[in-house]
């Protein structure tokens, strides 16, 4: 059984191509800047890149046109038919209170999809296109949406639900919803098997650290809490988002500038973060760089980051009654030592001590945890697209 995956951004495409049997990718890469005449397309078979192309993407529609082709071709593809491939899977951002788990997308969910899409305007526009384009392209095999808020449809009331009016949640359903729900359900289960012969049913918190930053608690390979809430704004400090800020700031930036609430919301998700701090870049390498210089906004950046997180990890052991065990996931989460090595000091009350030879270990996957550490500390790669296979292969054995 062959399947796509899709990921839509606003400007960008990724995918991978899956042989469910044997787990292998047998095609993937991505499509950049698309809308703009520069707009790049890279396509790799078997982990070799196959080719790159500067090419005009004006839409969706005509990467995933050029992915098709590049699948089919042949002469470098990996398919002798579009139909070859069993369904496609793709990753939906917000699935509101109505979507708690993967579905495949017939003509009543697809109406039902464009309600989500005031709730997650940035997202899922672009993520639910893929699913028209290739509905269009694909005529007749099944699309699967897969939802990041599903895994956590698990929280309980009092972790969801805000000390705001309550018609605001049964109107309008204004509540915590939480993101990177694939990311953190994977490496959840991941972790759950490398622990497995020390912890029986580990309580876990996730940390997926990259451009874009939440934490999530787990018992029994459930969601119990997570840090970001109805949004992908709230909750740690970010590359360019604000995080968790006093209300009332939001009104105060509109006052002071002069700017529409729009235009104040652009300012907490695009010019804030450690970016809004450092004066500099988003990029956490960048910031490091320049704090082993000197740059003190730098050095402030990265332990503002650091202890969001670190307060983000001791707020959330009460939603599991305890921790057995931190996992680092995600572009700054695997790959910054320095960063983990922060979090992990303040973190010591709780019975975090960090191996520092390992944490430098450039394995992928690894234990960082000093024997001395009463709570496991685990570097574990994301893999979203390997789970939202599996998940897109359920729903089509369920058909």
């Amino acid at each position: 059984m062959k399947i796509l995956i899709l990921n839509c951004g606003s400007s960008s495409l990724k995918y991978k191509l899956f042989e469910m049997e044997t787990g292998e990718v047998l095609a993937a890469g991505q499509a950049d800047r698309i809308g703009l005449a520069d707009a790049r397309f890279r396509y790799e078979v078997g982990g070799r890149q196959a080719a790159e192309t500067v090419m005009d993407l004006p839409d969706h529609s005509r990467a995933i046109h050029v992915l098709l082709s590049h699948l089919t071709d042949p002469g470098q593809g990996v398919l002798s038919d579009i139909r070859d491939i069993a369904g496609v899977g793709h990753r939906v951002v917000h699935g509101g209170e109505q979507f708690r788990s993967s579905v495949m997308v017939d003509p009543a969910v697809r109406e039902s999809l464009e309600k989500t899409k005031v709730l997650a305007p940035l997202h899922n526009p672009p993520n639910l296109a893929g699913i028209d384009v290739c509905s269009r392209l694909m005529p007749g095999v099944p699309q699967v949406a897969v939802f990041d808020t599903a895994f956590h449809s698990t929280l309980p009331p009092c972790a969801y639900t805000y000390a705001i009016p309550y018609r605001y949640y049964s109107e309008h359903a204004v509540r915590r919803y939480g993101f990177h729900g694939t990311s953190h359900r994977y490496v959840a289960l991941r972790a759950a098997e490398l622990l497995k012969g020390a912890i029986k049913a580990p309580r876990l918190i996730t940390c997926h650290l990259g451009a874009g930053a939440s934490l999530c608690a787990v018992a029994d390979g459930q969601s119990r809490d997570t840090s970001m809430g109805f949004t992908p704004l709230s909750g740690l400090v970010m590359a360019t988002r604000s995080g968790d800020i006093d209300p009332a700031v939001v009104s105060f930036i509109m006052e002071k500038e002069r700017c529409s609430i729009a235009e104040a919301i652009d300012i907490l998700n695009r010019q804030s973060g450690v970016f809004g701090i450092s004066g500099l870049s988003p990029d956490f390498r960048d910031l490091q760089i320049e704090a082993d210089k000197g740059n003190a906004r730098a050095a402030l950046a990265l332990a503002v980051f650091a202890y969001s997180v670190a307060r983000g990890v001791g707020s959330l052991v009460p939603a599991i009654g305890g921790l057995d065990a931190l996992v680092f996931t995600a572009g700054i989460g695997e790959n910054s030592p320095a960063v983990r090595r922060e979090i992990c000091r303040l973190l010591v009350w709780l019975g975090v001590e960090i191996d520092e030879q390992e944490n430098q270990s450039p394995a992928k996957e690894k234990w960082i945890s000093a024997k001395t550490s009463t709570v496991h500390i685990l570097v574990t790669p994301t893999d979203e697209e390997k789970l939202i296979a599996s998940e897109t292969k359920a729903v089509l054995q369920e058909r």
